[in-house]
């Protein structure tokens, strides 16, 4: 079992939940059950999932939970998106949060590559 708490990914996907939460708190009320819940549930699952896939005796079944934070990963990079067109997030917030995606992202990706070597 791998210690989950050791990986860069799960640190960046850990500290994007934190500001997708502040991000999404101005959120319209009509959106609560809408992207507000949509966007924060996707982004709780790219940290739960490196966790899972952690907690998994296997390196194919680390390997399927760490595909599926990098398609949480990519989920939450169009929420985001989605959010600033509609004027939910500030250009500031959007860079941020685009940025914090980015890089969790890429080094998801990083580790699923290194791994399939």
């Amino acid at each position: 079992m791998r210690d989950h708490k050791k990986l860069r990914a799960f640190e960046l996907a850990d500290n994007l939940v934190l500001s997708v939460y502040g991000a999404t708190k101005s959120f319209p009320r009509e959106e609560q059950f809408g992207l507000t819940s949509q966007l924060r549930r996707a982004a709780i699952s790219i940290a739960s999932n490196i966790v899972e896939g952690c907690a998994r005796n296997t390196e194919a079944d680390f390997l399927h939970f760490l595909d599926m934070a990098y398609g949480s990963a990519r989920e939450v990079e169009y929420q985001i998106s989605l959010a600033h067109r509609l004027a939910y997030i500030s250009d500031e917030d959007f860079k941020s949060l685009n940025s914090k995606c980015e890089e969790t992202s890429k080094v998801l990706n990083g580790l699923i590559r290194s791994l399939r070597r």
